[in-house]
């Protein structure tokens, strides 16, 4: 009995001692034992890299014993401070970010990169009982979690919506005042960052500083919470890091941690160098022997600087002063030229009437890369629609193909996507040398394509009209995961207000009639198109069809009369056969013929549309009277499905309804 009381005294007075006491400071990691996960690895001169050029991943690095935190004589009221020199070298575009962590035993384990930093994933993120705190240092905006801007501090609790967050940046003193440096994180350069936990009055300060600059007064953030909840017992601390389709490599370059305590300072004159970016110096040896150069070499030198000032001509690009707002959306043309191989044919992806699409992979990065040169003969409207590019550039969701940034040389724009390896969706529903989609495939396409629908609608910052839904604007990645893209027809406008009246511009066979009529494009002749869409994907089938017989030429009409006998499946797609779900492709069909009514007003919005699609909603009920037509409940029994076609063709004569084959635009694939 005495031996036992005397060994849980020894225990308790370590798990004290561990607990207050405990306190590290790494000058550089040459020779530290820390614990790495992921991409994360020491480098031989000292740099902990968290990440590197590889996109899609993370790196953990964690200091390698657990801390104890809420095993203290005074109970929850636990403290800790901490100081490290962090740098994030960006490649093309910055992405995404690290994070300062403290995460419970195994607590990442199942964490995921882009967008969510290496801690979380979609299903964990937010809950109560992942028992995580990080401080995160992010360089690309995301919406989805509340980002202010693609270059904040965030304190993050459980989740990837900070619970306060602020640009980058810092205070200092002033006349009888703090002002504000803003800091770009992404800029290639180390910089100091500090957390502090004071546990007697809750409170957590975040502070940022370049590295020539002493700490602030001021914190960047500050926030009351207390802690205790959070932490367990026993966690880990260390930091994070993650790239996406955009990449930067995260340097830690030193380390400080103090519990109940103040971190001691890092020797900055100790710390480890960035490696180097940029070119090398001049030799020496060429700079004394440059004055003896004959003239020979003079001839020489002249024929090069001849060569030089041609190829500088040859890659000239167009930059005026109110593009520098755009920042990095932008890439240079030599970049795009090298990429795509001099924009060679045998890297044409497809052609249309909007443009070229040609394959490139990035220089720098390695990524690849789809590229469309789009012609453009006038200044009118340029810079707006250069301004609305780059809007649609910050659109972020899982089933829209990513606009990565552009680029104006002479009379061209170059528009930048990110590559779908498996091209473009109707080459699956009509080309027979490729493999016939299967009905679960064909579903999960039409799902994405309504939940990228939704984000444009209703979900992002203005409300965004594609124009243009079809089944050769829906790309696939490598599994076969639906991406809407080309925006080249997009319209913007703010929530709430109307759109305006513009050119009728589409593909006849998924224009609504009220936008041949009025010019105006609404979310509603989206759904129309989403209609015709849904019976494309279902049927194996063009919105017109001139091969079959007359009277079922328009795919609308043919769906419609199998219906009114009784029969709608022998409407569906032969290739088929009997691998699909009855009752899946039957609501397929019906929210078609729902979605491409001719009155705006009976057809539904996409977010109804996904629900139905979802099992979330009660399916249409088609046998609902005329008189039961709303926004709810809806019905064919006053289907004018002739109108809902026809008018696509009775259009006045002035408007235009540019139509692309199935390559145009930004359709990937070979």
């Amino acid at each position: 009995m005495f031996f036992k009381i005397v060994s849980l005294i020894v225990s308790a007075l370590f798990v004290l001692s561990n607990s207050e006491d405990i306190g590290f400071i790494y000058n550089g990691f040459s020779r530290a034992n820390l614990s790495l996960d992921g991409i994360a690895q020491l480098t031989s001169n000292g740099l902990l890299e968290l990440t590197n050029t590889s996109r899609l991943q993370k790196g953990h690095a964690f200091y390698p014993t657990p801390i104890n935190f809420n095993n203290l004589p005074n109970g929850s009221n636990f403290s800790f401070s901490t100081t490290f020199v962090f740098a994030i070298v960006p490649s093309v575009l910055p992405g995404h970010g690290m994070a300062f962590v403290i995460a419970p035993i195994g607590g990442l384990a199942e964490a995921l990169p882009s967008p969510f930093l290496g801690l979380f994933n979609e299903n964990t993120t937010g809950r109560d009982t992942n028992h995580v705190f990080a401080v995160e240092f992010d360089t690309l905006q995301n919406r989805e979690f509340n980002d202010i801007d693609g270059n904040h501090a965030g304190i993050d609790i459980n989740g990837l919506k900070s619970v306060e967050s602020k640009t980058a940046g810092y205070y200092y003193a002033s006349t009888n005042s703090f002002k504000f440096n803003n800091m770009t994180l992404a800029n290639g350069l180390p910089m100091q960052g500090w957390v502090d936990y004071d546990g007697t009055v809750k409170q957590i300060n975040v502070t940022l500083a370049p590295m020539n600059v002493a700490k602030p007064n001021a914190p960047l953030l500050s926030l009351l919470y207390d802690l205790s909840p959070i932490l367990n017992e026993t966690m880990y601390i260390g930091f994070s890091g993650s790239t996406g389709s955009v990449v930067s490599t995260q340097y830690v370059l030193g380390w400080s941690f103090k519990m109940n305590g103040i971190a001691q300072g890092l020797d900055l004159a100790r710390l480890p160098k960035l490696p180097r970016v940029g070119p090398k110096k001049q030799s020496k040896l060429l700079l004394i022997a440059l004055p003896m150069i004959s003239a020979i070499v003079v001839v020489i030198a002249f024929s090069v600087l001849i060569y030089y000032v041609g190829r500088k001509r040859k890659f000239a690009e167009l930059l005026e002063d109110w593009e520098l707002e755009y920042g990095p959306h932008r890439f240079k043309y030599k970049d795009l030229y090298i990429a795509t191989k001099g924009f060679a044919n045998k890297e044409l992806l497809g052609c249309g009437g909007f443009g070229r699409v040609y394959k490139g992979v990035l220089p720098t990065s390695l990524i690849e890369v789809a590229v469309k040169k789009v012609s453009h003969d006038s200044k009118q409207g340029l810079r707006e629609f250069v301004a609305e590019i780059v809007s649609i550039g910050r659109l972020r969701h899982r089933n829209l193909v990513p606009l990565l940034g552009y680029c104006r040389r002479k009379g061209e724009l170059l528009l930048v996507y990110e590559y779908m390896p498996n091209g473009s969706l109707d080459k699956f529903l009509y080309d027979k040398t490729i493999c016939v989609l299967s009905w679960n495939q064909r579903f999960r396409v039409i799902k994405g394509v309504a939940s990228a629908l939704v984000y444009l609608h209703e979900e992002w910052e203005q409300v965004v009209i594609h124009r243009d839904v079809k089944a050769s604007n829906v790309l696939l990645d490598s599994e076969l995961n639906a991406k809407l893209g080309d925006f080249g027809l997009a319209r913007l406008y703010d929530h709430g207000s109307d759109p305006l009246t513009t050119h009728v511009v589409g593909t006849v066979g998924y224009l609504a009639p009220e936008h041949t009529r009025t010019g105006k494009a609404t979310t509603i002749s989206d759904v129309y198109a989403f209609g015709a869409f849904l019976l494309e994907v279902a049927c194996g089938r063009r919105p017109i069809d001139p091969r079959v017989s007359d009277e079922d030429i328009v795919l609308v009409d043919y769906v419609f009369s199998c219906w009114s006998r009784g029969d709608i499946l022998q409407s569906i797609d032969q290739n088929l056969g009997n691998e699909y779900v009855k009752e899946e492709v039957e609501l397929v069909l019906k929210l078609g013929l729902v979605c491409s009514q001719t009155e705006p007003t009976t057809r539904p919005s996409m977010r109804q549309v996904l629900l139905y699609l979802e099992d979330i909603a009660p399916p249409p009920q088609p046998e609902l009277s005329l008189l039961q037509n709303s926004a709810y409940d809806f019905s064919f029994s006053g289907f004018d499905h002739h109108l809902a076609m026809s008018s696509a063709f009775t259009a006045d004569k002035e408007h235009s309804y540019p139509s692309t084959d199935s390559n145009s635009l930004l359709s990937t694939g070979r």
